[in-house]
């Protein structure tokens, strides 16, 4: 099976992740011509890569949204059997010397986040990649009052981190956004400023939506168990 050109329309996108729902990963990995990982503590973007190519997304590598025409990015979120959240989603990849010098309307977080088709998949590490169901999809724009939550983290963390306090963040910052290091190795180094203005190598850094963000989002749209 080829690579689907790229959806038309936001109609089109929505029809194609619909029509995933209730597949295996292993099965669509299959049709694409990839090997599923047994496990993906070294493949934590194969799923997402996945969903990517069999919905027609065209971005690549390129800091734009996953369906650059029609302004769409895509988030797979993984579960748990009552439907929540089992991780962080991560958004983005901190411009560390530019995140000061730009507004939330600017910025890579709102340009990912202002419109997202949600693909939920099933993400208990019991079950093998390949068994894992992928589940309804949800095209979503934050509402006004998400929007303000998610502007007030960008601001706060972007400021810290332009004042060179980066190195300072820790996970447990912001609300719904959180500041969590996103390299392949703990050698990775991206260059940062300190508070004299001075370049210095940090670990690349990226933005993250915090699970409890993602679990209210699926609350509002979706039957969510409330249990344990």
């Amino acid at each position: 099976m080829a690579q689907p050109l790229r959806p038309q329309s936001e109609a089109e996108l929505v029809a194609r992740a619909r029509a995933l729902s209730g597949r295996r990963v292993g099965e669509l990995a299959s049709e694409l011509g990839q090997p599923c990982p047994p496990d993906l503590r070294r493949a934590k973007g194969f799923v997402g890569g996945l969903v990517e190519r069999a919905l027609g997304a065209d971005a690549g590598p390129r800091a734009l949204p996953d369906f650059s025409l029609l302004g769409v990015e895509l988030k797979t979120l993984p579960v748990d059997a009552r439907g929540r959240p089992v991780e962080s989603t991560f958004v983005c990849t901190i411009p560390l010397t530019e995140v000061a010098n730009l507004e939330w309307e600017a910025s890579p977080v709102w340009r990912k986040l202002r419109r997202v088709l949600w693909v939920v998949v099933e993400g208990q590490r019991s079950l093998p990649p390949a068994q894992r169901r992928i589940g309804e999809p949800l095209l979503w724009s934050p509402s006004p009052a998400q929007e303000r939550a998610l502007r007030f983290d960008w601001e706060e963390l972007a400021g810290l981190i332009g004042r060179g306090d980066v190195e300072r963040i820790t996970g447990h910052l912001g609300n719904c956004l959180q500041v969590r290091p996103k390299a392949a190795t703990s050698r990775s180094r991206r260059r940062g400023t300190d508070r004299d203005g001075a370049f210095f190598d940090a670990m690349p850094k990226g933005f993250y939506l915090r699970a409890t963000f993602t679990a209210t989002l699926l609350a509002e749209h979706f039957v969510v168990s409330a249990a344990g």
